[in-house]
């Protein structure tokens, strides 16, 4: 069996079905499903080779804490945090979901690929902003900005709203977009609360068989989240983050000696990198939370 820091390949009494980025889904006979948080990292679409030690648990333990704070707005997929011991701590058994093939995402300040999309044509999906703004600016009001799902090592593609319509049909569209900006704007309000400000966030969501829309996968991580100390905001640059930041810029940077236009993996990170991204995630959660990890 390989290590439950990068992934494990079997589990006793369950099928593997899929590995992704981080996680790994496995199936047991009676339908429900374990997933798996590995300590795996990815960065500009490549999964690296070095890991970062306790990523898994402190995703999971994020996403179960989230689960709780939303459960009035969204019903959720977890069934069980009682799972295999050599994936304690890291993984979660949940329900089989028919998942919808639309990545959710929500945003409240212009950066990333919308701020991209700004620059290019003043609207981010197909929605006009207003001039002036610039990478960091506040949003006059979270916006539901969709993106297609993309396969492993690809790009996600922003999408508009229409392109939802078509995929899933005009009722659940707008389900999926409600529930995406109350998430949003919940998970906003608890972290400014706590001195962060969640920039943009990622959903995923899935259907029961009596049609009920429920959150799925993780929930406002540092891996599906972009999450700023609000008390060093300030637009007109990028802004310092509780996320994987730390390991972009030193891959971008001459002393990873690597060419992101070259086609070749990014070489392993320094120990330095990887204990300040771990040191980075846990403060994530320790403040978002105010638990102890």
């Amino acid at each position: 069996m390989a290590s439950p820091a990068t992934g494990t390949d079997t589990i006793d009494g369950a099928v593997h079905v899929h590995s992704g980025k981080v996680r790994d889904l496995y199936r047991y006979p009676d339908g429900r499903l374990l997933m798996v948080a590995s300590d795996r990292i990815s960065a500009f679409d490549y999964v690296l080779d070095t890991t970062i030690p306790d990523k898994g648990a402190i995703l999971t333990r994020m996403s179960l804490w989230w689960f709780e704070q939303l459960a009035d707005l969204v019903p959720n997929h977890v069934l069980s945090s009682g799972v295999p011991p050599e994936v304690t701590g890291r993984a979660v058994i949940c329900e089989g979901l028919d998942m919808y093939p639309v990545e959710c995402v929500a945003r409240g300040y212009l950066t990333g690929s919308g701020l991209l999309d700004y620059q290019a044509t003043g609207e981010v999906c197909g929605i006009p902003l207003p001039d002036g703004l610039e990478d960091g600016s506040r949003l006059p009001e979270p916006v539901f900005t969709p993106a297609t799902k993309a396969a492993l090592g690809e790009h996600d593609e922003n999408v508009s709203y229409d392109a939802v319509v078509d995929e899933v049909g005009a009722e659940v569209a707008t389900r999926l977009r409600d529930l995406t900006l109350q998430v949003y704007r919940r998970a906003e309000a608890l972290a400014k609360d706590r001195g962060i400000l969640l920039a943009d966030t990622k959903l995923e969501f899935g259907s029961r068989d009596d049609g009920t829309i429920v959150l799925a996968d993780e929930v406002l991580t540092p891996d599906s989240s972009r999450f700023w100390p609000a008390d060093e905001w300030q637009p007109g640059r990028p802004q310092p983050s509780y996320d994987k930041q730390i390991v972009r810029n030193w891959l971008t940077s001459p002393a990873s000696g690597w060419d992101r236009g070259s086609g070749t993996p990014p070489p392993p990170l320094p120990e330095e990198v990887v204990a300040r991204t771990r040191s980075r995630y846990i403060e994530a959660y320790e403040r978002l939370t105010g638990q102890r990890f």
